[in-house]
Parts: structure tokens; sequence; C-alpha cells
């Protein structure tokens, strides 16, 4: 690729018949993100990791809600809000330690694993941001 992505950074890319676009986030290289537009909000549910534990919450701001928060690892993304995360907390109520916070039960770290495919949350979150972008 001949720079970095303009939209997430990554030098990693992939040449197809309409140029060369981002691995990360399929940004086509050569188009111009409108910095005069704020950036789509992507809302997501995160699965955080504590030592035991593992928060379920939601934001449409995760790197600024992550970096407010003590974790260990970033689990996965999952495209939602509020209704989803509400779903989740639900699904997991017999883990749950208080607020949004569960035992990191092998059922629940199976779920993240399912949810994440093994790609890095944070790839998956640029693409859902490039998508936006270009609707």
């Amino acid at each position: 690729m001949p720079g970095a992505c303009l939209l997430c950074g990554s030098t990693d890319g992939v040449r197809r018949a309409d140029g060369w676009h981002c691995r990360v986030c399929d940004w086509r290289v050569g188009d111009v993100p409108d910095t005069e537009l704020p950036r789509p909000r992507v809302d997501v549910v995160y699965y955080i990791r504590w030592n035991e534990r593992v928060k379920i919450g939601t934001t449409g701001n995760p790197k600024g809600r992550l970096s407010a928060l003590w974790h260990h690892d970033l689990l996965a993304f999952e495209r939602g809000g509020r209704k989803l995360e509400r779903a989740r907390h639900i699904q997991f109520a017999d883990l749950r330690e208080g607020g949004e916070w569960f035992t990191a039960h092998p059922r629940l770290l199976e779920h993240a694993a399912d949810i994440a495919h093994g790609v890095d949350p944070w790839h998956t979150y640029a693409r859902w941001v490039s998508e936006a972008l270009c609707q």
C-alpha cells in the first residue's frame, strides 16, 4: 500500500480493480474522510477482562471509554447499543458479580471469542466506522 490508511492508520493493504484498499478497514486509498463532518457514531457492546472478571458495557466512543477503564484485555466488540447490552446482561445473569461485571467463566469467554472471530476488535471497529462513512 502506498502509505498509511487515512482512516485507521494501518499500512497493510490489498490491491483491487479500483485501487488500493486498507486490509483492516477497507477504506480506499485516495479517498479523504471529510474532516468538517463528525465521525459517525458506531455503538458497540464491549467485553473487557480484568483479572478473573469481564465487564460487558456499551459506548459510542470506545477509545475514550476504554481509556478510562482499567482492564487487562479487550476481548471483543459487538455492534449494538443498550438493547444488546441488556440482552447480554440477561444472558449471563448467573455470572454477574455486580454492576456490569461478570465472572470470567469459560461460557462467557467463548462467547466473546466467537464474536471476535480471531480478529483484533479494533480492526473490526475500524471496518464498521469505514462502512458508516460510506453510507
